[in-house]
């Protein structure tokens, strides 16, 4: 599925009695990525989070424009949502092939063993398809999440702090991953405190509280 565009309206976030952000508006067009920039306590989790639909906002809202539709409904718009947050999302006695099957369900994503394979060769990680999540490093488990990504195919990709844990050939990796998502068509938006190393639009965000 393809997304024309991200619209966030007036946003207002509300966490623990504090005003983290309000009034927040931006749009970004179907292949453009989006750098979240700011301080620790700026928002940029939380902002990521309603994106998602995990968080609601006090107010504004947000709407993904597909054809000549308008979703606005969180469960809907996760649909179209691929997320990328700190936990690795890989449970320590499964194997690294089986976390991949079991998110290709969950997405829905009808991926045959070649499609799992080709996203571990992508992410550097095919021979360690066998191998328990618990002996992975948390470079690798990135890696991991890296490639969770690329076979679920969503075309709003939120990613909290993608570059954490890789090494410099990671990075490379993942800034590569993310310009392709976009150069395809898709869209992605990104928490980050150091450069991506991509072509992106950027949104600092300095809090409100």
């Amino acid at each position: 599925m393809t997304l024309h565009a991200l619209t966030v309206d007036r946003l207002t976030c509300i966490r623990g009695g504090r005003l983290v952000f309000r009034d927040l508006s931006f749009e970004l067009a179907h292949g453009q990525a989006l750098a979240l920039e700011g301080a620790n306590g700026a928002g940029k989790t939380s902002l990521l989070r309603m994106l998602a639909g995990f968080l609601a906002p006090v107010a504004g809202k947000v709407v993904l424009h597909q054809d000549d539709t308008q979703i606005a409904e969180g469960e809907t718009r996760a649909k179209r949502i691929g997320w990328l947050g700190h936990l690795d999302a890989a449970k320590p006695q499964m194997r690294v092939g089986e976390v991949l099957q079991f998110f290709a369900r969950f997405y829905d994503a009808s991926a045959s063993e070649s499609d799992i394979t080709a996203a571990l060769e992508v992410v550097g990680l095919v021979r360690l398809a066998d191998l328990p999540c618990q002996y992975l490093s948390a470079g690798q488990k990135k890696r991991l999440a890296l490639a969770r990504l690329r076979l679920c195919a969503r075309p709003l990709w939120l990613m909290d702090e993608p570059l954490a844990a890789l090494d410099a050939a990671g990075k490379t990796l993942a800034a590569a991953m993310i310009s392709a998502h976009c150069k395809d068509g898709g869209m992605a938006v990104i928490a980050t405190h150091e450069p991506l190393g991509i072509a992106s639009e950027r949104l600092p965000l300095s809090g409100a509280g």
